[in-house]
């Protein structure tokens, strides 16, 4: 299965009921630590995220990271590498004229190359997985680029969602550096320090963090996760104008996903507030979804199919990953381990970073005037002997203005969620109930 933070985000999304407007710039940290291995430079104004990046910014982060700054520019000082573009500054030139001696780039044209024009994350992507080894047309093809690369662990469209800045080109290549290689040898950023592209000692804080989250990431998807079954519960305290209302949930999650002919889930949570409470139910079998939610004394059931079930559960963030998933890695304040009564334990605090992909997981439930900023979020994962995740936590705080009729008003939000793993493989059965009664209705369509 995918990552247990799509699952969080996914809780969020349904009990927060939060809309939220995006930051300026979430990814500071990251420019700061690539700007100390050389990777990522700033201008006269400083590291600039807040505006988009260049077709020529670009290209010059791409030369680096192929460890060929250095020979670039002294083979263009040589005249053994050029380019035939009108639109290069001097500046850029031995970065361009390496890139298209080396068939990277084609430019524009065949006489512009697009410098001043603005990259796009699909551009910055492609890229990447060409500093990565993987080549186009016969690795991935153009237009398919994001999703291979999503594939490949390292972008995930839910933190890229909206322009693309340098703030997120700082982002994705932070990310990059920590992805496998194509020949899956090692790591970018291990590859680049073999080769003296990169200092080890300058790096070595990097290096450390990056070791701790692929050492995380890899035991959590050691075991056979195609079928997993899950419990949790949440609580949710808002406090506003000294008024504190607690929201409190219970929840079940059971998957089979074998391959397409073999999906089987069921999901249920009962929510209770302000000694109200509010049932929902989702089970997927012979491919059709059933729903049911009860709450005020009123029940709705209904049934739809579905073409593509494996697709469905892809869209709901439960899909296998290829290649070790390091797309948050951005995020991330710090990541630890330790050994706690003979069980391993990772805990990871996300900070600032965290806030770049609240639009994505909120915005779709249409609530406008709103503006949250999210603490710092601490998950602690807890594997047992044979390396299977067996408990998740996570806490974390949050803030919320709202721009009412008559004045604005701040509610302070503390959430805090335990899940526990109750089987995985062959261990998980789903039971279903009797669906003689649900109502067929169209599937729905996204927003």
């Amino acid at each position: 299965m995918k990552r247990f933070l799509t699952l969080l985000l996914t809780t969020l999304a349904l009990l927060a009921a939060l809309c939220v407007t995006a930051s300026a710039s979430d990814f500071d940290a990251a420019a700061k630590e690539l700007s100390a291995i050389g990777v990522f430079r700033g201008t006269a104004n400083g590291f600039e995220l807040e505006r988009a990046p260049t077709r020529s910014e670009a290209a010059i982060m791409l030369v680096r990271l192929y460890g060929a700054e250095e020979k670039a520019k002294t083979a263009y000082d040589a005249g053994k590498i050029q380019h035939p573009f009108t639109d290069v500054s001097d500046f850029t030139a031995p970065y361009v004229a390496w890139l298209y001696t080396n068939g990277i780039t084609n430019g524009t044209s065949a006489t512009t190359f697009g410098s001043a024009k603005p990259c796009s994350a699909q551009n910055y992507v492609v890229f990447l997985l060409r500093a990565l080894g993987y080549k186009d047309n016969v690795d991935f093809q153009y237009a398919d680029a994001l999703t291979f690369a999503q594939q490949k662990g390292f972008y995930d469209a839910v933190m890229f969602s909206g322009p693309f800045l340098r703030d997120d080109l700082a982002a994705l290549t932070y990310q990059a550096l920590a992805a496998d290689t194509a020949n899956g040898r090692t790591y970018l950023l291990d590859a680049l320090i073999s080769s003296g592209a990169v200092n080890r000692k300058d790096a070595k804080p990097l290096t450390d963090r990056i070791t701790a989250y692929r050492a995380m990431q890899k035991a959590m998807t050691a075991e056979d996760t195609r079928s997993m079954a899950l419990d949790m519960t949440v609580r949710m305290d808002a406090t506003t104008g000294g008024e504190v209302v607690s929201t409190n949930t219970k929840g079940s999650l059971k998957v089979i996903a074998e391959d397409d002919a073999n999906v089987q889930m069921a999901y249920s949570t009962e929510t209770t507030a302000q000694a109200q409470t509010v049932r929902t139910e989702l089970w997927m079998k012979d491919g059709w979804v059933y729903t049911a939610s009860y709450g005020d004394g009123a029940e709705q059931k209904v049934k739809y199919a579905v073409n593509n079930p494996m697709a469905l559960l892809e869209d709901m963030g439960i899909s296998q990953m290829r290649g070790i998933n390091v797309s948050g890695l951005a995020m991330l304040e710090s990541v630890t381990s330790r050994y706690v009564g003979g069980k391993r334990q990772y805990t990871v605090v996300m900070g600032e970073g965290m806030n770049a992909m609240k639009e994505s997981v909120l915005a779709s439930l249409g609530a406008e005037g709103l503006e949250l900023r999210l603490g710092k979020m601490t998950v602690t994962y807890t594997l047992n002997y044979r390396g299977a995740i067996t408990q998740m936590t996570v806490a974390f705080t949050a803030s919320l203005q709202t721009d009412g009729q008559a004045a604005p008003a701040t509610v302070d939000y503390t959430y805090d969620m335990t899940v526990n793993v109750s089987a995985t493989g062959q261990a998980v059965q789903v039971e279903f109930p009797d669906f003689t009664d649900y109502e067929e209705t169209a599937a729905p369509t996204a927003a």
